[in-house]
């Protein structure tokens, strides 16, 4: 086990729904963390980009600004730089000398990145290559985020790291890329690795429009619940509480290394599950089903006893426990007329540390 009090550990893309909540829980384990952003994708340069149509804007600024002052509290610091920029990147690990990098820059929507695959690919892979170059000679161990996409159509309902990878759409393709340079860099340079594939993640402070989060959102505003399909689907939704747990994990394990995980819940649910859980809380809500988007794979349940022996990843947050302290956040949230989405903690304002 190794001990990671006094390890540093950069989150390049780390302002975002995940690298948040990673960042705060290194911290609290006695780990040196720092984080590159650009805050460009999605996160608060473009929520404040007036030109830009976005539903529920106010609501997400104040959600990202609370994002950036828990960092701040924590001690954090937000370095603003863009990780396409190579010489930026470079710089930054050269000064911080990290032990481990953690990459989770990208474009996390399946649905922009089949609108705008130029984009995605500069996000997703011109950051990797620069992150991986920056780090080849320098840096114990590399963790990227890669996705259950990966796998397009899950056999059976199931799938294991061993499950061929058949990615249907850009979002999948680009991350199924980016396990083969990140596996390549091994190859050439030595760099240990780890790529994590996390599923149907969902839990605070989230913008990105997950599908568990559109639900909550349009129960509060009195809104009908759209379904694509016939809520039959069934997702790994995991709470994103167990999968920061998983990355302590593989920090923590040199069995992590030169592996790929899945770091999920393990247990597939419906949408109708989801939905059920929803309605005990929000009785009126209503429920409008959609025809299903033809580049959303069939899944399921992604088999997780990898890493439970490799590494001890124990999740404890089932649905009926993860998705009803996510209501009740928002429920808190609501009712708090000094924060509520944009209220006390959105008047500090964001000032960025380091470069």
């Amino acid at each position: 086990m190794i001990n990671l009090k006094g390890k540093r550990v950069l989150l390049v893309g780390g302002a975002g729904f995940i690298g948040h909540h990673l960042a705060i829980s290194l911290k609290k384990r006695g780990v040196e963390v720092e984080i590159m952003d650009s805050l460009q994708v999605n996160n608060l340069c473009a929520f404040q980009n007036s030109a830009m149509d976005i539903p529920n804007r106010d609501r997400y600024v104040g959600i990202l600004n609370e994002r950036l002052e828990l960092l701040r509290r924590a001690g954090i610091p937000v370095h603003v730089q863009d990780a396409r920029d190579y010489h930026g990147l470079s710089q930054l690990v050269a000064k911080f000398k990290p032990n481990a990098l953690i990459h989770l820059a990208a474009i996390s929507h399946a649905g922009k990145s089949n609108k705008d695959p130029y984009s995605t690919f500069d996000h997703n892979l011109r950051t990797l290559e620069n992150a991986l170059d920056a780090c080849r000679d320098t840096v114990e161990h590399f963790i990227f985020f890669s996705s259950s996409m990966v796998y397009g159509n899950f056999p059976n309902g199931f799938a294991s790291e061993d499950t061929p990878c058949n990615p249907i759409g850009i979002y999948g393709a680009l991350k199924f890329a980016g396990e083969k340079m990140v596996i390549a860099y091994n190859q050439v340079f030595n760099l240990p690795y780890t790529i994590v594939r996390p599923s149907a993640l969902y839990g605070e402070r989230c913008v990105s429009r997950r599908v568990g989060q559109i639900f909550i959102e349009s129960a509060m505003d009195g809104l009908e619940i759209n379904v694509n399909g016939k809520g039959s689907d069934g997702l790994d939704f995991t709470y994103v509480e167990d999968l920061v747990g998983g990355v302590v994990n593989v920090l923590e394990n040199e069995k992590s290394k030169n592996e790929i995980f899945n770091l999920t819940f393990g247990q597939s649910r419906s949408l109708t599950e989801m939905i059920g859980i929803l309605s005990e809380n929000f009785p009126d809500v209503k429920v409008n089903y959609l025809p299903k988007d033809v580049l959303m794979p069939d899944r399921g349940t992604l088999d997780i006893s990898k890493a439970r022996r490799l590494i001890g990843y124990n999740p404890k947050n089932p649905l009926e426990k993860g998705y009803l302290r996510y209501i009740n956040w928002y429920k808190e949230s609501m009712a708090n007329p000094d924060w509520s989405f944009g209220g006390k903690i959105t008047k500090h304002a964001f000032v960025p540390t380091g470069t």
